[in-house]
């Protein structure tokens, strides 16, 4: 699987959609076509809008066999004027410059533009994959997610590379990070229990198999990778029933009945001696039981529906891989550019005020707290509070006025980017001290009032946003080409590293360590949380310990015994742990202590 190589240019839209200028121009790739690719009519033999055809007033073609008078043929320009030159336009009559005549070739739109190949036809070990990709999803996702979803995802991963290699695409680099990056987030359900950090994990996944399989680059080529998904789920199944029909009438019965023999003959000895051997030996009637999934007939509609999935999206990888929709192919016009005046005056402004900003919160710093709040009448905890969530929103906003500045930034020439530069990257200092303002704020308020899931999520959001800010700051000095997947990159790391850091356990320790220094604690808080907390949770004196491990208990008891592909590791430590320890303290006991209390979290 590999990026596009059509020689786009990433300067032009990439500077219209949020990349710094003064970037080098030109193509990242090649330039060449893309393996597989039948240009359409209405392109040239670089895939790109076809050239050296214009039409006369007749609709002749230029210096075609019937140019003469009567067909009302142009003659052709001289050889040495190139076609879309300054000369060959100013030779050209006004209407077949203009592209007015019905004869003229029409600029493709972006449909056109960004449709796929024509997919090389699908081969059988493609098919078997997507095959076992079903019957995986059927058999190991049925009870829940763990270390099923990788399992279940690998003969996805086989299906593409086989189709990848078969339409003659090669890995590239980048294809092999996001392929990798893929792999590393779905690991993350299988170590955590909570929901959260698995749902983003997944959902970055999607983003990083999507680039890996289309090789997107740029803004639009980022952003819309997982639309070619859907696209792909639609077509990878007719392309899938071609390959099936095309081989009904070309395999013979001799080759195939054979194996369909050998199968049944495998299945029938594994059940039979199977049975004899567990029935024989009770360890090996267990491992056998841990080993292989549970089904009945009551999961059958459910086992039926994640099969189809699982096949549809491993063909829809497939499909991708061997003819991906060329995304990066959609060009972004840039806004018109406005004088430095026009432009630079809101700017310098905005600066101004955050200067002015930053000089309080450095004076906070070092000044000290109490006369701030003597001052204002706030406690510590609220002006710490009152002031989080507006520099997080000064943050967003500060990434949005910068992809509009970049948009009507002036570019006449070197100064002038020079000019954005300094104007710009002064805005970025100025908010890396608001992100670290903010998240100073959230230190202190932890601090009074302890750490929650949506503390730790916030926080960690704006820590993402400042190393946005300083991926643009990178961007005006190195270039902007490779923004984009840098911006993609870092949200996908950050997942990760969010999902193995285990958020859950986090909010425990923190609690937990809270508790011991200055004995307070919020038990009813802890019933909400994941198993992941239990570790942190089962250092707590009784009777805090069992209060504060009831929740979690409980829902672990009601959802019973849970295959070994189905739990995470956060989820066979908790319950190692109750087993060995169970929750101890009464109903009464644990409602004295406030655990059955209601709770606003903010």
């Amino acid at each position: 699987m590999s990026e596009n190589t059509d020689g786009v240019d990433e300067t032009a839209s990439g500077a219209a959609a949020g990349a710094v200028p003064g970037a080098a121009a030109g193509p990242e790739g090649s330039g060449s076509q893309p393996v597989g690719r039948t240009p359409s009519p209405a392109e040239g033999p670089s895939g790109g809008p076809g050239e050296g055809v214009a039409a006369g007033p007749a609709g002749g073609a230029v210096g075609g066999a019937n140019g003469g008078a009567a067909g009302g043929a142009v003659p052709a320009p001289p050889a040495a004027q190139a076609p879309g030159g300054a000369a060959y336009n100013a030779w050209q009559p006004p209407r077949a410059r203009a592209g007015s005549h019905s004869g003229a070739p029409a600029a493709p739109s972006w449909a056109a533009r960004v449709r796929p190949a024509e997919a090389a036809p699908v081969r059988t070990a493609t098919l078997a994959a997507a095959l076992a990709a079903g019957l995986a999803a059927a058999l190991l996702l049925g009870d829940g997610l763990g270390p099923g979803l990788p399992l279940a995802v690998l003969p996805a991963v086989v299906a593409a590379y086989v189709a990848a290699r078969a339409a003659g695409r090669a890995a590239r680099p980048w294809t092999l990070v996001w392929a990798v990056g893929c792999l590393a987030l779905l690991v993350v359900p299988a170590l955590r229990d909570s929901a959260w950090p698995s749902t983003l994990a997944i959902l970055s996944a999607i983003l990083l198999g999507s680039l890996a399989l289309h090789g997107g680059r740029t803004w639009p080529g980022v952003l819309l990778s997982p639309f070619g998904l859907v696209e792909s789920a639609v077509t990878g199944t007719g392309w899938a029933w071609a390959g099936l029909r095309s081989r009904s009438g070309g395999i013979s019965k001799d080759r195939w009945l054979p194996i369909v023999k050998a199968a049944v003959v495998a299945v029938a000895l594994l059940m039979i001696f199977g049975t004899l051997f567990a029935s024989a030996d009770a360890a090996f009637a267990d491992l056998l039981g841990d080993l292989t999934p549970e089904i009945s007939l009551g999961d059958g509609p459910a086992r039926t529906a994640l099969f189809v999935l699982g096949a549809v999206l491993a063909l829809a990888a497939a499909r991708t891989a061997a003819a991906p929709l060329r995304w990066d192919r959609i060009e972004i016009a840039p806004g018109k550019p406005r004088s430095r005046v026009e432009w630079a005056l809101p700017l310098i402004v905005l600066n101004l005020l955050f200067a002015g900003f930053n000089a309080v919160q450095l004076a906070v710093l070092f000044g000290g707290y109490d006369k701030v709040l003597s001052s204002t009448g706030l406690t510590y905890s609220e002006y710490a509070r009152q002031g989080f969530w507006q520099l997080l929103w000064a943050t967003l906003l500060t990434l949005v006025i910068i992809a509009l500045a970049l948009r009507w930034a002036p570019r006449a020439g070197a100064g002038d980017r020079r000019f954005v530069r300094v104007v710009l990257g002064v805005l970025c200092a100025m908010t890396l001290v608001v992100v670290a303002s903010a998240l100073r704020r959230m230190d202190l308020y932890v601090d009074a009032y302890g750490l929650t899931r949506l503390r730790v999520s916030v926080a960690a959001m704006e820590l993402w946003l400042g190393l946005v800010i300083v991926l643009i700051m990178a961007a005006g000095v190195f270039g902007a080409r490779w923004l984009p997947r840098a911006v993609a990159g870092s949200a996908a790391a950050a997942v990760l590293a969010f999902g193995l850091l285990s958020p859950d356990g986090m909010v425990a320790e923190r609690n937990v360590a809270r508790y011991k220094a200055d004995n307070k604690i919020d038990l009813a808080y802890f019933q909400s949380l994941s198993a992941d907390a239990v570790p942190a949770l089962d250092t707590l004196p009784e009777p805090q310990r069992s209060c504060a491990l009831r929740g979690i208990g409980d829902e672990m008891e009601a959802a019973g015994e849970v295959p070994w592909y189905a739990m995470s590791l956060g989820e066979y430590r908790a319950r190692k742990i109750l087993r060995e320890r169970p929750v101890a303290a009464s109903y009464a006991e644990c409602s004295r202590l406030g655990v059955f209390g209601s709770r606003v979290e903010y």
